[in-house]
């Protein structure tokens, strides 16, 4: 029987560790999984059947967990020296990147771009990598044409931060075009190996819009479905958000600039509700009000 290693209690639990692990190199999964056989005693000709390995393999690295403990099992691939050339080719992926191909294609592949260059794909996708790019994703934006953006989202932004005291700050949207179904079929429940089942088919109740109210200041939602999405259930709900609060309380009211928030109506209702004060955020800047930020993250 081969001599075995005495291992301490801190080293026996990290190598115990790393043969549990599922996302450890298999390399140094095989290397501690030597260690605490030769830990348990076992002979080099049983270890070298289990693993599978040679006497080579057990010796070296035998060798280097009695010189270097834990630290000696981890491999040292010193790999190959950059080229001298590194630099310039790295230069021309990055350049080539960031220009489009010539054959319509809407961007690069690691391979098409190897290719053209007469390179490996594998080096494109390092030097990728090496720089963040990539080219297979797209992210969309809106610019805003609105004049007044400064004025209006400093206004808007001024809420959120500073509220004037004693106030109420609520920022308010319309979801529409929301399906009202009804199952034809019932539910029918989870049960021990069974994932809980819908019905397929449906009967259709038209459409609904759903009108939603952002306390800033509390967190709370408002809301409130309408058959319809007209100026006169957009008074509506402000009306149902002034009943909400204390008589007299000023309440400023973040929307956007759909025409419906606009009309003579609206104009109205603000002139018999002088408490009331609407601040409408730039055009194509859904971002600043806080309600559309709650609906896409809360859960459908």
């Amino acid at each position: 029987m081969a001599p075995t290693l005495t291992l301490t209690t801190d080293e026996r639990a990290v190598l115990l560790s790393l043969t549990r692990s599922h996302t450890a190199a298999a390399a140094d999964v095989k290397r501690a999984r030597l260690i605490m056989m030769l830990d348990e005693g076992l002979s080099w000709s049983v270890i070298a059947e289990r693993l599978p390995c040679g006497p080579d393999y057990i010796s070296r690295w035998k060798r280097r967990f009695e010189k270097e403990r834990v630290a000696g099992l981890y491999g040292r691939q010193r790999g190959s020296e950059p080229g001298k050339d590194a630099a310039e080719i790295e230069a021309r992926v990055l350049a080539w990147t960031q220009k489009a191909p010539s054959d319509g294609s809407t961007h690069w592949s690691t391979r098409k771009l190897a290719k053209a260059l007469g390179i490996s794909h594998m080096m494109v996708s390092r030097i990728w990598n090496r720089h963040g790019l990539k080219p297979h994703r797209l992210a969309r934006y809106m610019a805003s044409d609105d004049p007044d953006f400064e004025t209006k989202a400093a206004d808007v932004i001024g809420l959120y931060l500073n509220p004037p005291a004693h106030a109420a700050v609520f920022c308010v949207d319309e979801k529409t075009a929301i399906q009202a179904l009804d199952r034809l079929d019932p539910v029918l429940p989870l049960s021990p190996g069974r994932l809980e089942r819908h019905g397929f088919e449906y009967f259709r109740h038209g459409t609904l819009s759903l009108y939603a109210a952002f306390n800033t200041q509390t967190g709370e939602v408002l809301g409130k479905t309408a058959a319809r999405h007209t100026s006169a259930e957009f008074v509506a709900f402000l009306t149902d958000i002034c009943t909400q609060q204390p008589k007299r309380k000023e309440i400023h009211v973040i929307c956007d600039n759909l025409s419906a928030h606009k009309t003579k109506r609206v104009q109205q209702f603000l002139a018999e509700h002088g408490n009331v004060r609407l601040h409408y955020t730039p055009t194509y800047s859904s971002w600043l009000n806080q309600v559309e930020l709650w609906r896409a993250k809360a859960p459908s």
